[in-house]
């Protein structure tokens, strides 16, 4: 008779699906791209820009949740302010480029960059942990190391405010189109009438929700000073600044907003667009294709200083974006929901302290004792204590001192962690004793 399986013996076993489930996603994700290189052959796949045609059209069929406001629709205090933080937070070297692991390979990122938000929020992007600097919230305070940092910082707040306004309109705009079921106008270049694109929100979704930006990924990155930028692959577009990706970690069906400014420069482009065959290499753009289709063009928008677009709804899960790099240097800050139910200081704290629950007492010398040796007990403590030092200590740690050129305010919840893996570690000790 076969013997019934223990929970904890089910546990395993579905983890153990869950990797293998990964691991397929992955093999398959390279298969396609695999796929699709060979089809291609000596080919390139049809992409269009503004001087097209069909652009617009094919925008307003095949990307719909995609929108633009146009620098000239902002106002002229965000484009004084936001630029000057971006070079303040610059000439204090608050920028890094960053160590992340790509197909099983470790790479420094192209772009430098630096996160900036809520207090204690952490977002993750593939396999590295970046830490806010925090933003200047009501009832958090927080001890920056210049005030100019202060000042960029309450700047990226101010920012953010306006782009969750305008991500807010933006989806009311959908949510009207659909029940007037009316078709689409794209929002693109400035002659084009200022409303939303497509049709997605139902009634009963939160739109506020899906703009509550929590944090913003600022990016920087020179091209006079990386010449060894990959080509893209599949259209021919030119040089990538970053490749074809969805954005991770992000809460379902959020969106992203993102201003650009392109350094002084960069706006001296060509009279004549027409003699480039493709997008202006001299120019930033944004491209956008639907995920593993052959058949659809894929977008290539400029973008000028001070530009802001803005992925709605499940754009960023249907389709893929890369930043198509110009001649000049650029900065980026991109606005995100962040999905943080696992990623914020008070979540990992009150992971601790359930897995202290367990330690009946302990003594000055590190000796504790514990209430319960139940196998299931004892291993969600050790998959809390391994959470805390892979996923929080050595992430910060191995970072070095970037999280203190901002501010402080990391040092201390730190230090805590610290001491409360410490006594993880104990249990861990007084478990192997016993053993």
């Amino acid at each position: 008779m076969k013997r019934a399986q223990t929970a904890e013996e089910r546990e395993r076993e579905a983890k153990v699906l869950d990797i293998l489930s990964s691991f397929i996603w992955l093999l398959s994700k390279g298969a396609h791209k695999l796929r699709l290189l060979e089809e291609l052959e000596d080919t390139w796949l049809p992409y269009l820009t503004p001087k097209d045609d069909e652009f617009y059209q094919q925008w307003q069929l095949k990307y719909p949740k995609l929108v633009l406001r146009e620098a000239g629709s902002i106002s002229e205090e965000l484009h004084k302010e936001v630029p000057e933080a971006f070079l303040t937070l610059h000439k204090h070297g608050c920028l890094f480029r960053d160590l992340v692991r790509i197909q099983g390979k470790d790479v420094l990122t192209p772009v430098s960059r630096i996160l900036i938000g809520d207090p204690g929020c952490t977002y993750k992007y593939l396999n590295t942990r970046l830490f806010t600097v925090p933003w200047p919230v009501k009832g958090c305070t927080i001890n920056y190391t210049e005030a100019e940092i202060a000042a960029a910082c309450q700047t990226f707040l101010k920012l953010n405010d306006y782009l969750q306004g305008e991500t807010i309109q933006a989806l009311e705009e959908l949510a009207v189109k659909e029940k007037a079921n009316e078709d689409a106008v794209p929002l693109c270049m400035a002659e084009f009438p200022r409303v939303g694109m497509g049709s997605s929100c139902d009634d009963e979704v939160d739109i506020k929700s899906r703009a509550a930006y929590n944090v913003t990924l600022l990016n920087f990155m020179d091209p006079q000073k990386m010449p060894y930028l990959k080509e893209e692959p599949y259209f021919g577009m030119g040089k990538m600044a970053v490749s074809w990706h969805h954005d991770e970690n992000l809460v379902d069906r959020s969106a992203v907003a993102v201003y650009s400014y392109s350094c002084e420069g960069s706006e001296d482009e060509s009279e004549d667009e027409s003699s480039f065959e493709g997008r202006d290499p001299d120019t930033w753009h944004v491209g956008f294709k639907i995920s593993w289709d052959i058949e659809t063009p894929g977008l290539a928008i400029p973008l000028h200083q001070g530009d802001c677009y803005f992925m709605l709804d499940d754009l960023n899960a249907t389709h893929q974006h890369c930043v198509l790099a110009g001649s000049q240097p650029r900065f980026s800050s991109t606005h995100r929901v962040a999905e943080c139910s696992t990623g914020t200081l008070d979540y990992i704290l009150q992971r601790c302290q359930l897995a202290l629950q367990n330690v009946l007492n302990d003594s000055d010398n590190g000796d504790v004792s514990l209430k319960s040796l139940e196998p299931a007990v004892l291993k969600k403590g050790e998959d809390i204590h391994n959470e805390v030092e892979f996923e929080w200590l050595r992430q910060f740690w191995f970072q070095g001192d970037r999280n203190k050129i901002c501010t402080d305010w990391w040092c201390e919840p730190m230090t805590q962690l610290e001491g409360l893996w410490k006594k993880m570690e104990s249990v861990t000790n007084a478990v192997c004793e016993i053993l």
